[in-house]
C-alpha cells in the first residue's frame, strides 16, 4: 500500500493530475472517504486533466448516479452515495464503463458485490490540517511508482 499526504484541495488537484495521464481502458478507482475529505475533488480534476480542460465543467454525479464523458477511452464517473441497491449499477451501465473506459466510483460500498475486487481504491481521510489518500489494490504499485 503506498500513501500521499495532501496537505490541502491545490495538493488534491495536483496529484489528479499526474495521475490522469497513466490510466488506461479498464481502469476502476474506487474512491472512499468520508464526506469532505475530497473525493469529488479529486475526481473532478483528474477528468479535467484528462480533458486538458480546466475550467471543462464537471457536475456532480450525486443525483444522477453517474456522469459519462466522451473521450479516448470514456470516463464514468459515479457516485453511489443514494444507490439503493447494488443491482441498480447494471442498470447504469457499469459493465461498459468497465470494459471499455475509466471508471471513477465514489462510494463504491455501495456497489459491493458488482464492482471488481481487483479495482484500484484510494482512500481519503483527514490527517492534520490535510488529508491522507491510500492506494491499494490493482494497479497502486505501477502507478504509485509512476507518480
Amino acid at each position: 500500500m503506498s500513501s500521499l499526504f495532501l496537505p490541502d484541495e491545490a495538493a488534491t488537484i495536483a496529484f489528479a493530475g499526474r495521475l490522469a495521464p497513466f490510466l488506461i481502458a479498464g481502469d476502476c478507482l474506487l474512491l472512499n472517504g468520508d464526506l469532505g475529505m475530497g473525493k469529488s475533488t479529486f475526481a473532478r480534476a483528474l477528468i479535467r486533466a484528462r480533458f486538458g480542460d480546466p475550467e471543462l465543467e464537471v457536475p456532480s454525479p450525486t443525483f444522477t448516479l453517474v456522469q459519462i464523458y466522451d473521450g479516448e477511452p470514456p470516463i464514468w464517473h459515479f457516485d453511489l452515495y443514494r444507490l439503493s441497491d447494488p443491482d441498480e449499477l447494471i442498470e447504469l451501465g457499469v459493465d461498459e464503463a468497465l470494459a471499455e473506459g475509466i471508471s471513477l466510483i465514489e462510494w463504491p460500498d455501495r456497489g459491493a458485490g458488482v464492482l471488481p475486487k481487483d479495482a484500484l481504491r484510494l482512500t481519503f481521510a483527514e490527517e492534520g490540517a490535510g488529508r491522507r489518500v491510500r492506494l491499494s489494490g490493482g494497479r497502486s504499485g505501477e502507478l504509485a511508482a509512476a507518480l
